[in-house]
């Protein structure tokens, strides 16, 4: 058993000092996700976006060649052309997956510790009805050798009882069932991927699986489900990396790399989520500052002053528009300023310039947004 030596079931890896301190960023974002308050609306948009990202990454990596597009047909339920039925199953499998997890662990609270039974049944979830596309039997340990690229994968006599180990092991060594901080959380789940990997107990999809696996620990663990997409798009988008990785790990026998890789790209991910949603935030802000403001106004011309209210509410922050293009921001502007003349237009930013909600550069007008910035609080200055 030389060969499958990196199967060690030990702790084979080194939490140095640069993961550790990324890992403490990964904390740090997440309970910045969780405490940000969202509109329902806007939780379930994001919600939609990460499942369909996710479900498009995990199975991109396995050679799926649906779009982000035809994804989004699949969750809000299309069905695609007959060419692609395969995919469509196989992406919305993944979704399906999805959404039932995040049903029990969000909705019913039910959490589970990792057994052979629950990896059996993900693995159901991700070849259910793909039939001949699919080389194995949802929910079944393979009974044939399989060779993966250079990798001949362990006897498949040796998999119940190699599963068996895995998931004893991962709870002697992560001690779920004792109450788990969210790093340890994150290296069980990347250290179950890669086994799962190695171990190959499937004929068919066990990187699917393995993901899917990756997916619960992390929500289990309280990972806001909006951002439960980052590792597996990660992976995908570094798929050549990824691969080198589980070579690389498999040849030291040392996971100490490919955790410090996939860590950084989970960092990486969460801090760009966290990006987004504060700038939503933001808007949600400024938009609110443009309401009270024009609560404030005396006007006599009703219809004018829902007019620039409007034009404010339209306006994109960060960007500059000259006279022509301001009254194009969206259709309903468009229509509003459509029989008005130039004078008009000019008067009404005019008067936004002078309640400070507009200024003007060059021949550009733009959001004046430094104005709520100037009363948010200051950020020390870090050390040099």
């Amino acid at each position: 058993m030389d060969r499958y030596r990196h199967i060690s079931f030990r702790k084979e890896w080194e939490i140095r000092l640069e993961c550790a301190y990324m890992l403490g960023e990964c904390d740090a974002y997440i309970n910045a996700l969780t405490d940000i308050p969202l509109k329902p609306a806007d939780r379930t948009r994001l919600l939609t976006v990460s499942l369909i990202k996710g479900a498009q990454a995990t199975t991109a990596i396995e050679g799926n060649t649906l779009t982000d597009e035809e994804i989004e047909k699949v969750q809000e339920g299309w069905k695609l052309p007959p060419s692609k039925e395969y995919q469509e199953i196989e992406v919305r499998n993944i979704i399906n997956a999805f959404n039932e997890l995040l049903h029990e662990i969000a909705q019913e609270g039910r959490e589970q510790l990792i057994t052979p039974e629950l990896v059996k049944r993900f693995h159901r979830m991700i070849g259910k009805d793909l039939g001949s596309h699919f080389d194995a039997i949802p929910g079944k340990f393979r009974d044939d050798s399989r060779v993966v690229g250079r990798y001949l994968a362990p006897d498949h006599r040796s998999v119940p009882d190699l599963m068996s180990q895995l998931c004893k092991w991962l709870r002697e060594e992560f001690h779920y069932d004792k109450g788990q901080k969210l790093p340890d959380a994150v290296i069980q789940a990347i250290i179950t991927h890669v086994y799962i990997e190695w171990i190959h107990p499937f004929g068919d999809g066990n990187g699917r699986t393995g993901r899917l696996l990756e997916f619960y620990i992390l929500l289990r663990a309280g990972l806001p489900s909006i951002v439960s997409h980052i590792l597996s798009n990660f992976y995908n988008q570094t798929r050549q990396e990824y691969y080198r990785q589980f070579d690389n790990a498999r040849n030291k026998r040392d996971l100490t790399e490919f955790i410090e890789y996939a860590v950084r790209g989970f960092k990486d991910g969460l801090k760009e989520a966290l990006k987004v949603i504060q700038d939503g935030q933001f808007i949600i802000f400024w938009h609110n500052y443009i309401h009270e403001t024009f609560a404030d106004l005396k006007y006599t011309k009703r219809e004018v002053f829902k007019r620039k209210r409007e034009l404010m509410l339209g306006m994109p922050i960060n960007k500059g528009f000259d006279v022509d293009e301001i009254t194009l921001i969206t259709p309903q502007i468009a229509k509003k300023y459509a029989t008005l003349n130039r004078a008009t237009i000019l008067r009404d930013l005019k008067e936004l310039q002078e309640i400070n909600l507009i200024i003007k550069e060059g021949r550009k007008y733009t959001a004046n947004i430094q104005l709520l910035k100037s009363m948010m609080p200051i950020k020390k200055a870090k050390d040099i």
